[in-house]
């Protein structure tokens, strides 16, 4: 794994800009992927110098008007702008996410608010931590596998369930890499994106990447083996009591035929 975070996460979201975004003519004889380092250094209003020694780990401490320079640059999200911070030092690191495994009773309580939607409570490497009865049903096809960024990436029914599988675990592996900066040198974190680097060549490809993204509203479509197709729009909120934690809740349209499907197997598996 590269120590030099900061620099490989600038130098990949450099190689993903088009200049005409940026306002930048572009010529037939470029050979560059993206926009130059010269370039992303005009835009930031920084000396090319001082920016080549960030990309090249030569320079580790970027003030915060310089990374929000960077930010602009380079048109990051608000979440990738958090993580550039982290990456800096600028922002609070929370550190290993201790007890992020135990979920507090009135939140299970909780759950069960939600008798037409799928509530779930993930853990800080996405581990399904408590479901409320509808939850549990939709994930039944995955029995025995309590880690969602293992099942899509792992289990032979994640394709087939998750219709938008490309997507889906291409979201999750950002929220996981928002994680392992939020929470550096969690072992479970890093033990996970070991593991997934040497068991799946799409995790090491989304991991590259380096792109971050929290798991924002959304919506899925599941087609479970025994209802069939069923359409959620999901809501993510932060455990204020667990930072490590979210909970998720999947909503069906009111009188579809994804309530109907998702009530019915609930009742099956009750």
């Amino acid at each position: 794994m590269p120590t030099n975070e900061l620099g490989e996460f600038l130098k990949a979201h450099r190689a993903r800009l088009d200049p005409r975004e940026v306002g930048l003519p572009t010529q037939p004889n470029r050979r560059v992927a993206g926009l130059r380092r010269e370039e992303v250094a005009v835009l930031a209003g920084v000396s090319s110098d001082y920016y080549t020694r960030l990309e090249q780990g030569r320079e580790r401490n970027p003030s915060a008007p310089v990374l929000d320079a960077l930010g602009r640059a380079m048109r990051l999200s608000l979440d990738s702008r958090e993580h550039l911070y982290r990456l800096a030092g600028l922002n609070p690191r929370l550190g290993p996410a201790t007890g992020a495994e135990q979920v507090h009773p009135a939140l299970v309580e909780l759950l069960d608010a939600f008798p037409t939607s799928a509530a779930y409570v993930l853990g800080p490497t996405f581990d399904v931590l408590a479901t409320n009865r509808v939850a549990a049903a939709l994930l039944s096809p995955f029995e025995g596998w309590t880690n969602m960024v293992r099942i899509l990436l792992g289990h032979p029914q994640a394709r087939a369930v998750f219709v938008d599988w490309d997507e889906v675990v291409t979201n999750t592996v950002h929220a996981l890499r928002l994680q392992s900066g939020r929470f550096p040198g969690d072992p479970q974190i890093d033990s996970l994106v070991a593991e997934l680097h040497e068991t799946s060549a799409d995790f090491r490809r989304l991991w590259q990447d380096r792109t971050v993204g929290g798991l924002s509203r959304a919506f899925k479509v599941f087609v479970h083996p025994e209802v069939g197709r069923i359409e959620l729009t999901y809501q993510s909120f932060d455990v204020r009591d667990a930072p490590a934690q979210q909970l998720l809740v999947g909503t069906p349209a009111q009188g579809s035929r994804s309530a109907d499907a998702l009530a019915y197997l609930a009742a099956m598996h009750a």
